[in-house]
């Protein structure tokens, strides 16, 4: 899964990365936890740094705390998914990040590592967008970052990993024509592991409250 990411860049950096026309001020981010506003790029407004609330709310659910269970969704059948189908054809979107954390279990406890690309230094997961209305018809646009299974440098921290797409994949995903899952479906796999590193990181990053640049300092 992933519960925990990084955008250990500031507002330029993420233009350029991702040539956008419309980026509004945004100092860096050490700890995005769920139910707080993180950047997303979606499909409807493409060249512009948009602010979700990370767990998405179906259009359809009477309870926003519904969205605390769907920070995260399974590729595995996905275009079946009451929850995701919809979103998955008409609403997708780009969730920037530098890194994400995964908890490796052991003897002493879970420890935290941090987990980021060898090759490029901001990327994007794949993620999907929804809006939601509560009763006073007020809106609420929510995201969710789709995993799949570990691939071989994973495994050893976790058996799921957030999606993290090519480059080359971002202008398919960020289509605003709706595209049948069969289509999507080969930009969902597995990243390259040669690609990726980690290293254990301060246990003090189990706390959503922290958010500082020690916290994606190796641990001696």
């Amino acid at each position: 899964m992933c519960g925990r990411f990084v955008i250990a860049a500031d507002a330029n950096a993420l233009q350029q990365a991702f040539h956008l026309e419309n980026v509004p001020e945004f100092s860096p981010r050490f700890n995005i936890a769920p139910t707080q506003n993180a950047p997303v790029i979606t499909n409807v407004h493409p060249k512009v740094l948009s602010f979700y609330r990370w767990g998405l709310i179906p259009s359809w659910s009477k309870d926003i705390a519904i969205g605390q269970k769907m920070i995260n969704a399974r590729t595995e059948g996905i275009e079946d998914k009451p929850a995701f189908r919809a979103a998955l054809r008409r609403r997708r979107c780009l969730v920037p990040a530098t890194g994400f954390y995964e908890w490796q279990k052991r003897d002493d406890g879970k420890a935290p590592h941090y987990i980021h690309l060898t090759d490029q230094p901001i990327f994007a997961l794949a993620g999907l967008w929804e809006v939601w209305r509560d009763a006073e018809k007020q809106e609420l646009r929510t995201f969710t970052i789709l995993t799949t299974a570990a691939n071989p440098f994973m495994q050893s921290l976790h058996d799921r990993m957030p999606v993290i797409l090519r480059r080359e994949d971002y202008d398919l995903w960020l289509t605003q024509e709706e595209v049948p899952a069969d289509v999507l479906r080969p930009l969902l796999r597995q990243y390259d592991p040669d690609a990726m590193s980690a290293y254990e990181v301060s246990r003090a990053v189990n706390r959503p409250t922290q958010d500082s640049p020690e916290l994606i300092q190796p641990v001696a």
